[in-house]
């Protein structure tokens, strides 16, 4: 868990070139959609899902910058939704992450996951 939020904070630092070749890290950073996507990866690998969701849907109100991390927000949402039973959630989710990134997919390992793997399988397939 905490090599995926490592990985996490990488695609945030990478895009924060991307985004504030100036200001680097240290200025996205000082973005409250960003801080708060940090703080909801960090609280759904630490198994705090309510704080996760809570974290993760600041994030997308306040506007993230990057198309890759508003699908990352999304998917993490879908998780947590299709965990705790909230498959019309879940679905939504997984939709805005597709609307958000072209380019999202789950990996094969997520995609077989047992609960949110069906629900993904059913939005992906046109």
């Amino acid at each position: 868990m905490r090599a995926r939020f490592a990985i996490a904070a990488l695609n945030l630092a990478l895009a924060a070139c991307a985004t504030a070749p100036e200001g680097g890290l240290s200025e996205v950073m000082q973005r409250p959609a960003e801080r708060a996507l940090l703080a909801g990866l960090r609280a759904y690998d630490d198994a705090q899902y309510a704080d996760a969701e809570r974290e993760l849907d600041k994030a997308i109100a306040t506007g993230l910058v990057s198309a890759k991390d508003r699908a990352a927000a999304q998917k993490h949402l879908a998780f947590i939704y299709c965990t705790s039973q909230r498959i019309k959630p879940c679905e939504d989710a997984f939709r805005a992450a597709r609307a958000a990134d072209f380019e999202f997919a789950l990996t094969r390992a997520e995609a077989g996951h047992p609960l949110w793997g069906p629900v993904y399988k059913r939005i992906a397939t046109p």
